[in-house]
């Protein structure tokens, strides 16, 4: 595996602080979120900053790699071409699962609209890796895949964080994205010790790290993005720094953005950390090994006999590993069920972390369609966001935030709301311009309104 080029340090470049991101002193790179931008119409800032030589990397958040399913082309291609739009030396994503359901399980197709943790199991890893070997093959550069930060953990687990991430690369090649700030929401979260997680995993293999910060309540961690970087995170940078010199730090801030001067002093104690902790000198990742001596050649007879017996050896292995993605796309598509559509916990898992999941997914979708559509809000009021968590209570997204937005919209007016006739029809030609000629007629609200109540009994 050929070694990447060192990035040095750099910031999650978002719109909101797009001309703070361009004057920051000793900035080497950004990392934007793939989905937000378009191969050929390039916000100008990124454009401006790719011809002062400052590398974009494009960080993924929609591939879902550790799901049952295998990787959607359309995804991948979509990937691909930003990363090619970008130049940009790899790509990321995260081990994460973010829809269930559909074909695959007979159930109804999901979204989590967030990146839920993969249980830590043999039939979970086997699947991560095929799933990533089919994006490798599919992407123009190299592939590095994040730890991430999580609530809940699953039970009966068969592998710790460093011991799944360091059979992953070992199976895949595939790069790691090491998110310490992931490491220490789950330590707190789910009682797991970061150092042991850095003496287990390859750190060889890292890319880069992420740093971020959040904020615990009630003895959650929260992984915000929105709050500065703790000091109990900077530890933990300070204890891989000790164990290798990353080719690249990133600091990640995705909401409450402050003055560009706080967001500079953060990279600066980054960079401190760095410069401080004792430094282990990183080596390439290679993979050695000795080619097998060639087989006898059979003929005739023999020759029919062995590709039969290899036929039928590898449609057997096809069939297991059917059944396993099957396995894992049940159990998938029952805790997001619970996480989203209110049904019961899956055995096994905390029936109270799962109540803090689920209230922070539905905050998460009630503040994403908010910005996605700032018109709702606006129209709304103060009366947006309970009526948006009533909508989301029991009806689960399917397919993206934008479409989310629209459906909220429809089953207000499906219900003759807002009250405010002046609201209702603002709401009214907002639907229009987006989902339709004309909103839906009376006699078709009250189908649907009698479906849904149906459905909800």
């Amino acid at each position: 595996m050929k070694k990447l080029d060192r990035l040095g340090s750099g910031i999650g470049w978002r719109p909101e602080i797009a001309g703070a991101v361009e004057a920051l002193p000793g900035l080497d790179w950004v990392e934007v979120v793939a989905e937000n931008v378009c191969p050929g119409h390039l916000p100008d800032s990124l454009g401006r900053l790719l011809e002062r030589g400052v590398t974009v990397v494009p960080h993924g958040v929609s591939l879902g790699l550790g799901g049952a399913e295998r990787p959607d082309p359309a995804r991948l291609t979509a990937l691909a071409e930003r990363a090619q739009a970008l130049g940009a030396p790899l790509v990321t994503e995260h081990i994460a699962f973010v829809r269930a359901g559909g074909a695959l399980t007979a159930s109804p197709h999901m979204e989590a609209g967030h990146l839920l943790p993969v249980p830590r199991t043999r039939d979970a890893l086997d699947i991560l890796c095929e799933n990533v070997r089919i994006a490798q093959n599919a992407l123009p550069v190299p592939l590095a895949l994040e730890n991430i930060a999580a609530l809940i953990s699953w039970p009966g687990e068969e592998l710790t964080e460093g011991q799944f991430l360091a059979e992953l690369v070992e199976r895949t090649g595939v790069r790691l994205l090491i998110d310490v700030a992931n490491l220490h929401t789950n330590h707190v979260n789910r009682g797991e010790d970061p150092v042991t997680a850095l003496d287990e995993l390859p750190v060889e293999a890292i890319a880069y790290v992420h740093v971020a910060g959040g904020v615990e309540r009630d003895g959650v961690w929260h992984d915000t993005h929105a709050h500065p970087v703790p000091p109990a995170v900077l530890a933990i940078l300070s204890e891989l720094r000790s164990r290798t010199d990353p080719p690249g730090v990133l600091l990640e801030r995705d909401d409450d953005f402050p003055p560009a001067e706080e967001l500079a002093g953060e990279l600066a104690a980054i960079r401190r950390i760095l410069d401080l902790a004792a430094a282990a000198p990183a080596s390439p990742l290679t993979t050695t090994g000795t080619a097998a001596p060639a087989a006898p050649t059979a003929s005739g007879a023999a020759q029919t006999q062995a590709q039969s017996q290899a036929q039928a050896q590898a449609q057997t292995q096809e069939q297991a590993r059917e059944r396993r993605r099957e396995r894992v796309g049940l159990a998938q598509a029952a805790l997001l069920s619970a996480l989203v559509a209110g049904t019961p916990a899956p055995q096994g898992f905390d029936s109270r972390r799962l109540r803090v999941q689920s209230r922070a997914l539905a905050a998460k979708r009630a503040d994403v369609v908010a910005k996605v559509a700032p018109e709702l809000p606006e129209i709304l009021g103060s009366g947006y966001r309970p009526a948006f968590l009533a909508y989301a209570q029991g009806r689960p997204m399917r397919d993206g935030y934008r479409r989310d937005a629209l459906d909220f919209a429809e089953h207000l007016l499906l219900a003759g709301r807002p009250e405010d006739p002046a609201a209702r029809r603002r709401l009214t030609h907002w639907w229009q311009d987006r989902a339709g000629a004309r909103p839906p007629r009376r006699s078709t609200r009250f189908v649907r309104a009698a479906r849904a109540a149906l459905v909800r009994r």
